[in-house]
């Protein structure tokens, strides 16, 4: 099992839009979530972070949905907006090597 997060931190004071913009990503189907996946937030540390944490079995699979959503027109356009919001962003993808009980 795999976790992605992409971590977006964002500027300062932006938080409510970059929320609006992720509500309507996910309700519109611009984000898909795999089973598991979450949406969180962090208002510690350097400033406002938007995470969105998604469980793949195999980093295939991972892939197949990030090709799929960054190739899809609709996502540029979401994407286009949601990018001034963000002050940088990075990705972690991390291997689950116990389960959860």
């Amino acid at each position: 099992m795999f976790i992605v997060r992409e971590i977006f931190n964002l500027q300062f004071g932006r938080y409510k839009e970059a929320k609006a913009l992720t509500d309507e990503a996910i309700s519109n189907g611009i984000l898909t979530l795999p089973t598991g996946g979450r949406i969180l937030t962090d208002f510690t540390g350097e400033g406002y972070r938007l995470i969105i944490e998604s469980p793949y079995p195999t980093l295939g699979d991972f892939e197949m949905d990030l090709t799929k959503e960054l190739n899809a027109e609709i996502w540029k356009i979401w994407y286009e907006k949601f990018k001034p919001l963000v002050k940088s962003s990075e990705r972690e993808i991390l291997k689950q090597i116990l389960p959860i009980s």
